[in-house]
């Protein structure tokens, strides 16, 4: 058992909290919103909220997992100083590569570690504790959190320096939203020309165009109209600009990756904050 403190209680945050606590961690829990918070409590006997940063001073694991750099920095920055000598934080949020290198650096000098592990694969994954979880950072530390990791995931790689599993999880996330907008326009001009949009689906997904979208969203979201995957354009977007501004730091331009993000971030500002990814479909499909 490892007593664990875990920031960030949302669509993802909630099913791996509950896997580590399933797994018999002791957890000290957080949430921008106290009513999550005390709604998991009460679910699940022994887990404890936490008021303030104090709380997480007795923890040897700090997991995050939040929208963005802006808030890990805002939230893991002030913990510093209350938590434990040897404690590891583990970054599990879609974030800046750059950023968390040096969020990295400044824990690193109250002797915290942080690797982060960013992770793929929605709520459906993230319940079955099946993800996709990418590490970046220092071995021996992601080695003492592995047995953690293990309770959440599946696939589980280290891939490098820190701040590499949030610069190959941007990536990963800009080829998932190419891919969605290049189906998402075939479907449309298939079904312009006569051809039933499932039709069009059932057949790149047996071919060599299949994707991700044909095979785990298109159906299962797009064509019936549900768009409730549970991943937000907003996020979607701001993954693809991760990417975009990663490469141009390392001089490669990716022309591909900056029309993704003009076009994802143009339809998040024009559906709305509450927008599932999968609305692209019916962005895409706009005359």
């Amino acid at each position: 058992m490892t007593r664990i403190g875990f920031i960030g209680l949302g669509m993802m945050g909630t099913p791996m909290a509950h896997l580590l606590h399933a797994a018999g961690h002791e957890l000290v829990v957080q949430d921008a919103r106290p009513e999550v918070a005390r709604a998991f409590a009460d679910a699940h006997a022994g887990a404890r909220i936490a008021s303030g940063a104090s709380d997480f001073a007795a923890c040897e694991v700090l997991v995050t997992m939040l929208p963005n750099s802006d808030i890990v920095d805002a939230v893991v920055g002030p913990l510093a100083a209350q938590l434990q000598r040897g404690a590891v934080v583990v970054e599990m949020s879609s974030a800046d590569p750059n950023r968390t290198r040096a969020l990295a650096e400044r824990l690193g000098e109250a002797g915290i570690t942080l690797i982060d592990a960013p992770v793929s694969g929605g709520v459906k994954k993230a319940v079955a504790g099946t993800l996709a979880i990418m590490v970046g950072g220092d071995v021996p530390a992601f080695e003492r959190v592995r047995p953690a990791l293990e309770t959440m995931g599946k696939a589980i790689t280290h891939v490098g320096p820190v701040g590499a599993g949030h610069a190959l999880k941007a990536l990963n996330n800009y080829v998932s939203a190419a891919a969605l907008i290049a189906t998402a326009e075939a479907i449309h001009v298939g079904e312009a020309f006569g051809i039933d949009p499932a039709t069009i689906v059932d057949v790149i997904q047996a071919s060599t165009g299949r994707n991700n979208t044909t095979e785990n969203k298109a159906h299962q979201f797009m064509l019936n109209g549900a768009f409730n995957s549970g991943f937000s354009l907003a996020l979607q977007a701001k993954d693809v600009g991760i990417a975009a501004s990663l490469g141009r730091a390392m001089g490669l331009p990716m022309a591909l990756a900056q029309d993704v993000y003009a076009m994802t971030a143009e339809a998040s500002e024009s559906l709305g904050p509450a927008a599932d990814h999968t609305e692209l479909f019916r962005f895409v499909g706009r005359a």
